[in-house]
């Protein structure tokens, strides 16, 4: 016989054997480096998960109204928000140098005041007396008070509206 068969006749007489203390305790024994790398993977995906959803609170964009920005001032004060609310008519004002829009909002009795630092507004945007303009900013509110937006949304007045002004014989609003 050669050496590797009598080496393979010995392997199969030990497995054949009945267990020894020894060799239950290799058995026994974890491979170490296979279950700290199985933990260390957990720890990173774990970790990229908080980050993750940590930066998705940063990131998040409130949806409010005049009134609710308004009660939760301070909460809000410097944070990315979304307002809703009506112009409130004859506070539209543009400056050309530097170039701004200033105008105030309400909601439900609550005011605030808003500048937009920006020349280009929607078409709808208009201060007309004989139109209601529902207006949708985002921005910050800032310390002061005032909201400092970065982007103006102007509703234009609904289809069911411009029906009843063409059955009177009027224009939309927008179109004059």
């Amino acid at each position: 016989m050669s050496h590797l068969d009598e080496e393979l006749a010995r392997v199969a007489v030990e497995n054949d054997a009945p267990p020894t203390a020894e060799s239950a305790n290799q058995a026994a024994t974890p491979v170490p480096q296979r279950n700290v790398g199985l933990l260390v993977a957990l720890l990173i995906v774990g970790g990229a998960l908080v980050a993750l959803v940590l930066s998705f609170k940063e990131a998040a964009v409130y949806a409010k109204t005049v009134d609710q920005l308004v009660a939760e001032k301070t909460r809000l004060t410097g944070r990315p928000v979304r307002v809703e609310g009506d112009l409130v008519k004859g506070s539209l004002v543009h400056q050309a140098s530097p170039c701004e829009y200033r105008f105030r909002m309400a909601h439900q009795g609550a005011e605030i005041p808003v500048r937009y630092g920006q020349c280009v507004v929607p078409d709808t945007f208009q201060d007309r007396p004989d139109m209601d303009v529902k207006v949708t900013v985002e921005g910050k509110l800032q310390e002061d008070g005032h909201f400092e937006a970065t982007l103006v949304m102007a509703k234009c007045p609904s289809k069911y509206d411009m029906k009843e002004r063409a059955r009177k014989g009027e224009k939309a609003p927008h179109a004059m």
